[in-house]
């Protein structure tokens, strides 16, 4: 299995998880989520863990590391479980961004909804209050900077939005 043979190749290289991450350019957490088996490593970085462990990556992905396959004819069942693991990967990320772009449009939506309600209330403030006065420039330019870059971001919303749907057949 992937996760075990990781660990076990790492450590009969003598590596440390620091330092396989160091060689694979990634931070050591990732090393260990791949030997926890909460992450797999893409088909790209399977080459270079392949590389900074000087294995073949089918020693990576087999049943048991480190031995030759029983015939010449065997292939490893890891490999299709490693596909689906990284296309479930993709669209549960596809999905995330989706929802998280639709939230962020409702945000702006309800922004702009609260200051046509409220309206701009700081403006009566009593400036001559040194608090007063810091607290509505403050929020002015909170304001001033929301009214500029909203509708900038809608307009890259929308797209991603759309591109990040749920399409049929997938």
């Amino acid at each position: 299995m992937l996760k075990d043979n990781l660990k076990t190749l790492r450590k009969a290289r003598g590596l440390s998880q620091q330092e396989l991450a160091e060689k694979c350019n990634v931070v050591r957490q990732t090393v260990s989520k791949w030997e926890q088996g909460l992450s797999a490593p893409d088909s790209q970085m399977l080459l270079t863990l392949s590389e900074a462990l000087q294995t073949p990556v089918n020693a990576i992905l087999e049943e048991t590391p480190a031995q030759e396959a029983e015939s010449a004819g065997d292939l490893p069942r890891e490999p299709e479980e490693l596909n689906r693991q990284l296309s479930q990967n993709r669209q549960t990320r596809r999905k995330l961004l989706h929802w998280l772009l639709i939230l962020l449009l409702a945000a702006i939506a309800a922004g702009y909804a609260a200051l046509g309600m409220f309206g701009s209330a700081y403006l009566e403030w009593n400036f001559a209050d040194p608090e007063t006065a810091v607290a509505g420039t403050i929020f002015h330019g909170l304001e001033w900077v929301f009214v500029r870059t909203a509708p900038i971001a809608v307009l890259g919303l929308l797209p991603g939005i759309f591109l990040t749907r749920k399409r049929k057949g997938s």
